[in-house]
């Protein structure tokens, strides 16, 4: 019996797309660690295996390989903090990366094997000032997890020129949706600013710099949609896509839609502007356009469902 491997697949976007695929009755197993995801996020189902460990133990990737035939490998694993990649660099270094390039070695063995999808990052783009940001743009990263994403989506992309493996990387932009984490600074800030509008009824929002900085927004519904496409279609293959909406939109305007949803006004604290941050950042998705794949979230759309989602009932505690 042949599966799909997502790693990282109790975590936000992964347990996402796990339900995707419950729900097209393929036969998933899921490795992860729970570093940062949650057995709450994942269903009782009998297609589901799950295998808790650290995807850069390299004794357990062999020992999954072994037990398993996989037809498809998700890899979206990973240790997502850019703070965590400064203050312990090498261990980010070993997850976010090494770990990419063990499993490449198996998959490149794996001869069921008919697509690898990798989950890298707008943060290989960095600071570069040119917009909006298309896959052939410069890469310039400013964090240690910027250049392990960047190093590992490279390696999916040699990989499948030097030995056929049928990789693909996915470059995300600013994914936010139900099962983000709201209340940590390593979460989006969609959710942040969410997670302030549902506890209060006079939310305090904090901004660093003017509220004007801007980004692409992309609903986690669009991610899942776009990284399942990508799964199937004959010509991703060994290229690289950006995954976003390509709209530009501002801190202001994501305060502006919750309070319009919720009815809530917030108290708006100004704060300095944090060193690093990126002052503007939007994608240009005509490559994804291209292969047939349209984003269908608007932001107050998809707004409007997480906050009616915000809400759900947690699952019980798997196996």
């Amino acid at each position: 019996m042949k599966h799909i491997l997502v790693t990282g697949g109790a975590g936000f976007i992964g347990s996402h797309l796990v339900d995707s695929l419950l729900k097209d009755d393929f036969n998933v197993v899921v490795l992860d660690d729970l570093s940062s995801g949650k057995m709450q996020n994942l269903p009782n189902d009998e297609r589901l295996q799950f295998i808790q460990g650290d995807v850069a133990d390299h004794l357990l990737i062999d020992k999954v390989f072994k037990e398993f035939t996989f037809s498809h490998i998700f890899h979206l694993a990973a240790i997502a903090s850019v703070h965590e990649s400064v203050t312990n660099t090498y261990r980010c270094h070993k997850v976010n990366c090494e770990a990419s390039l063990y499993l490449l070695e198996k998959a490149r063995k794996c001869t069921a094997l008919k697509r690898m999808v990798y989950a890298s990052s707008a943060a290989v783009y960095g600071d570069d000032p040119a917009l909006p940001k298309s896959e052939d743009s410069p890469t310039r990263p400013i964090s240690p997890y910027g250049i392990d994403k960047y190093t590992a989506e490279q390696y999916m992309l040699i990989y499948n020129r030097l030995y056929g493996v049928p990789a693909v990387a996915l470059r995300y932009f600013n994914v936010y949706g139900p099962r983000q984490n709201g209340c940590s600074m390593d979460g989006g800030v969609v959710s942040i600013f969410l997670n302030k509008f549902l506890s209060a009824e006079k939310p305090v929002a904090t901004i660093y710099g003017d509220g004007q900085q801007t980004r692409d927004f992309v609903y986690i519904k669009d991610v899942v949609n776009a990284s399942r496409y990508v799964m199937t279609h004959e010509t991703a293959s060994g290229n690289v896509y950006n995954v976003a909406t390509g709209r530009e939109t501002s801190i202001l305007n994501v305060i502006q839609g919750l309070e319009e949803i919720t009815g809530h006004k917030a108290q708006i604290l100004f704060s300095d502007k944090r060193t690093g941050d990126i002052e503007r950042s939007f994608a240009d998705i005509s490559r994804l356009r291209a292969l047939g794949f349209v984003p269908r979230y608007s932001l107050l759309e998809s707004l409007q469902e997480y906050v009616e989602t915000s809400g759900e009932i947690e699952r019980p505690e798997a196996r």
